[in-house]
């Protein structure tokens, strides 16, 4: 069995209460229309299930500098409702106020109150029980669809470019990028070593990134002006794919294994289920030595579910286990949290296999800096 300090691992699924850091560096003067944008917003944000309680500050050395952190039940309401097309429009009258942002993401752990002052009323939700190994990698995705018909066009464009240069700075740099099509899908996986906001603006800088961009802009079936800051944030805010589960054993070589990429079609209104029950299983197969899966990411927004997985074995030779299921009443559940339609059944091994290749993403490339 994998020990806790062998595993490398990361849930928004764990059910602890959530702790979301937004920094922000305002415009000269902005202050005043920032103030008025954030009371609607806030406004707005106390009726979202699943929100505690949010605090405004203003830095005493920079008054251009402010911090905005709330509270959560957990994670997945925090994550359902900023990944919504809700929240995409609600925060865009912040955006004229504001230079540059940082959002952060904690579970809380611990806890301490000042035992003199009278006792608060017990938040809700649970502290995370035990602290998490990490590698200091983090994982995220983007995804978008093109034309239908332009599939072949935008694999070889994609396929194509130079690789930007991996370091961005003395503690960060881009370690690997595994671009997947599904149909008309792309998914863009990408890892860093640091901070994941310096590498995406790094690598939106890069002149071999930008021409790619560029080029297959008119493929996109989601209009975009990358001149325009506004066109182009708001572009990646709905092309954004958070990883919501990563588990590995923190062992595999990089040339024992090989990656692939699941797409699966979620029911309407089951992303969500769907991807805490791939978690739920990841996490069993972690803790067999002998499981060939060495390592995997689920990746979701709404009802988009992407699994990436590190593989010792052909991904074909057990297709349940590939898929992250293990038995006749996981599959079962699997199968009420499906698009039945797009999925088809699940009941024998020939329908398993067929469902897999379905799911299997074709591979444009997967490319890893030296040393990753």
């Amino acid at each position: 069995m994998t020990t806790l300090s062998e595993r490398i691992s990361q849930s928004a699924f764990d059910g602890s209460r959530l702790r979301v850091v937004l920094l922000l560096d305002l415009h000269d003067g902005a202050q005043q229309q920032f103030l008025e944008a954030y009371e609607h917003l806030r406004n707005q944000v106390a009726s979202v299930p699943g929100h505690l309680t949010d605090q405004l500050c203003q830095s005493i050395e920079n008054p251009s500098q402010w911090l905005i952190t709330s509270e959560w039940e957990s994670a997945p309401p925090f994550l359902a409702w900023v990944n919504s097309e809700e929240h995409v429009k609600m925060v865009q009258p912040l955006h004229a106020c504001v230079r540059d942002t940082r959002s952060l993401r904690f579970s809380v752990l611990r806890e301490t109150s000042n035992i003199a002052a009278r006792a608060p009323e017990p938040p809700k939700g649970r502290l995370q029980a035990n602290p998490r190994v990490g590698d200091g990698v983090v994982r995220h995705a983007l995804t978008f669809t093109v034309k239908p018909g332009s599939e072949d066009k935008v694999a070889e464009i994609l396929a194509g470019y130079d690789s930007p240069e991996a370091r961005v700075d003395d503690t960060t740099r881009l370690r690997r990028t595994s671009l997947f099509m599904h149909g008309n899908r792309v998914v863009r996986a990408v890892e860093v070593q640091g901070d994941l906001v310096a590498a995406l603006r790094h690598v939106s800088q890069q002149p071999e990134v930008r021409a790619v961009e560029e080029a297959i802009n008119p493929y996109l079936e989601q209009d975009r002006d990358l001149s325009d800051p506004n066109s182009a944030r708001v572009f990646f805010t709905r092309a954004a794919l958070p990883a919501v589960h990563h588990v590995a054993s923190g062992s595999a070589r990089p040339e024992d294994v090989r990656r692939h990429a699941l797409f699966y079609p979620a029911k309407e209104g089951c992303g969500m289920a769907l991807a805490r029950m791939l978690a739920r299983q990841d996490e069993l197969a972690a803790d067999d030595p002998d499981c060939p899966v060495a390592g995997s990411t689920i990746f979701q927004r709404d009802d988009v579910v992407v699994r990436l997985i590190d593989m010792r074995i052909p991904l074909d030779r057990d297709p349940l286990l590939s898929l992250g299921i293990r038995g006749s009443r996981k599959t079962a559940v699997l199968r009420r949290l499906l698009d039945t339609e797009v999925a088809g059944g699940l009941s024998n091994d020939r329908e398993l296999a067929r469902f897999l290749a379905r799911c299997d993403m074709a591979l444009i490339t997967d490319r890893r800096s030296a040393g990753a």
